[in-house]
């Protein structure tokens, strides 16, 4: 005897709770399968047959209940494995204009609607403080975010926005410069010391150094009150949105908005890939630092400067005293600077990530924070490129355990870039390992129990990138709880270009299940993404009890 269910709604979409008002709207069909009845059962009397169908009718609530009970643990079981990654969509830099307002408004509306219809989950922006807080201290003018918030929500899309305590300019993708606030680079021309220093004297303005981050050298305030200020205003202007249109705030932290030194700058050919870049420790307060904590071990003499070995920005790691395979990283002093180097951004990080924890507490938006993908040198010892950048991970250290730590101890989402980037696609000489970075990222955020998310370092459009980021999205027991793709532009919506990206959208909120090779690959990649079919037909399940 065989028994069918037939349901009217495909059980592939039974994770989606919310299209079920009832379980009576299943149609259940019991169905047995014909045989030739047996002399035995020929035999019965009326009486047997009179009782067994009484039996039947007593029954059949019963096994309507049991039904229904099957049915209830199947969508809750599936919904316990539900690896569906949603996908967000980095808006343009320049999304708010240098007087305050929404740019482009027409184009925007028209832009969020195709991004809506691709299914995707929201958008990111910057929140730049050289745009809200550009009049004076703590004059801020979000006119321009409200009014994409509005059109956001129109559109049913949700919203990442980033507080950027960064300059726009000088880095990777940078297509337009906003530079920190006037007032502010003002107090930095009379006080150069309040930006990050390299080893020549070279100032940086892209951001505040975290030297100083207690101190109030910005006009009676200390910089970690400033962003908490902000913050603040932030949260006060769009409280009745945080937690329904404002899903998440991105706390900056760094260049770039990243948790990490700017010792990489690209800005006027200082530095060029893969360099390993140069520490950021000589501005006055950063020397102070170091100096006491050398004191603090009887160590005086490590205290006078950063080290003198270090090489500079565009070399290798083996043309370095410091670096190379049995260098001064790995020596008593070598441990001691990194220590203290990579020590000072993870109290940076603490610091304003509490501060932004006791603003953004029970509003309903999550809060991240931003790792960067330093993956050129990782291949080697002392993986140069990462210490100058304050993470001190090397053959012997695991550098992204005590980030991953202390962003989690305030239930802060790590979020992490070069999703998308494959050790085969990179220069031979500069022994990178993307891939192995990101594997080595995601055990550090499942042991420290702390979310991860994710996004590209740089902007793609073939299918062999998204395939990396679907294969890197549910693999390793570990995958994202989100994923924002960089970035939206003219490019991005032209014809091949659209169709990945709405392909990858839908593979990514099937947890990557429904990967599929093309009918022809225009960008000549190993790993293809099927395209896009206009009509998708839902079929009926069977499941068959034998």
């Amino acid at each position: 005897m065989a028994l069918a269910l037939r349901c009217s709604t495909s059980f592939s979409n039974l994770k989606d709770k919310r299209s079920l008002k009832t379980l009576d709207e299943f149609s259940i069909t019991v169905c047995f399968a014909q045989s030739r009845p047996s002399c035995r059962l020929q035999a019965k009397s009326l009486m047997q047959e009179a009782q067994l169908a009484t039996e039947r009718n007593l029954n059949l609530e019963d096994r309507r209940d049991e039904m229904r009970e099957k049915l209830h643990q199947l969508l809750d079981t599936h919904g316990k494995s539900d690896s569906r990654v949603p996908v967000f969509v980095m808006l343009p830099l320049d999304t708010i204009s240098i007087g305050g307002n929404l740019n482009k408004p027409r184009a925007m509306n028209a832009s969020l609607m195709a991004l809506k219809s691709a299914g995707v989950e929201g958008v990111m922006v910057d929140a730049w403080w050289g745009l809200v807080e550009k009049d004076g201290p703590m004059k801020y003018n979000w006119e321009g975010y409200a009014e994409l918030v509005k059109m956001v929500q129109t559109h049913g899309l949700k919203l990442q926005v980033v507080m950027s305590f960064h300059q726009c300019g000088g880095n990777v993708g940078d297509s337009c410069s906003i530079p920190l606030p006037p007032w502010v680079l003002e107090e930095i021309s009379k006080n150069p010391d309040l930006v990050y220093t390299d080893r020549s004297g070279r100032r940086n303005p892209e951001c505040i150094s975290l030297g100083c981050d207690s101190l109030p050298v910005l006009r009676g305030r200390t910089p970690i009150q400033v962003y908490s200020d902000y913050m603040r205003s932030f949260c006060d202007t769009f409280k009745d949105d945080l937690g329904e249109a404002i899903v998440e705030i991105q706390v900056g932290m760094g260049p770039c908005g990243e948790l990490r030194y700017p010792s990489y700058p690209e800005s006027n050919g200082i530095w060029r890939f893969p360099g390993i870049g140069e520490f950021q420790c000589y501005d006055k307060y950063m020397r102070t630092s170091l100096q006491a904590s050398a004191e603090a071990i009887g160590k005086q003499d490590w205290g006078r400067n950063g080290p003198h070995d270090s090489g500079q920005y565009n070399q290798f790691s083996e043309e370095t005293g410091f670096f190379r395979r049995d260098g001064t990283w790995n020596t008593e002093y070598g441990q001691f600077f990194l220590e203290w180097y990579s020590g000072m951004l993870l109290e940076h990080g603490d610091r304003i990530l509490a501060a932004a924890k006791g603003i953004f507490q029970g509003t309903g938006a999550k809060l991240s924070g931003k790792v960067a993908g330093i993956h050129w040198h990782y291949k080697t010892r002392s993986h140069a490129a990462e210490l100058t950048a304050g993470y001190y991970n090397t053959r012997h250290r695991d550098g992204y355990l005590p980030i991953a730590h202390t962003l989690g101890k305030h239930g802060v989402v790590l979020n992490f870039t070069c999703m998308e980037m494959r050790d085969r696609e990179q220069p031979e000489n500069a022994n990178c390992s993307p891939e192995g970075l990101v594997r080595q990222v995601k055990m550090a955020t499942k042991t420290a129990g702390t979310e991860l998310a994710g996004e590209n370092a740089l902007e793609r459009y073939d299918a062999g990138a998204y395939a990396q980021v679907l294969a890197t999205s549910r693999s390793d027991g570990n995958g994202l709880s989100a994923f924002t793709y960089l970035r939206m532009n003219k490019q991005l919506f032209e014809g091949e270009n659209w169709r990945r990206l709405v392909e990858f959208v839908k593979n990514m909120s099937e947890g990557g299940r429904n990967t599929r090779l093309p009918e022809r690959d225009s960008s000549k990649t190993d790993l293809y993404i099927g395209f896009i079919k206009k009509n998708s037909v839902k079929k009926t399940k069977e499941a068959a009890l034998v």
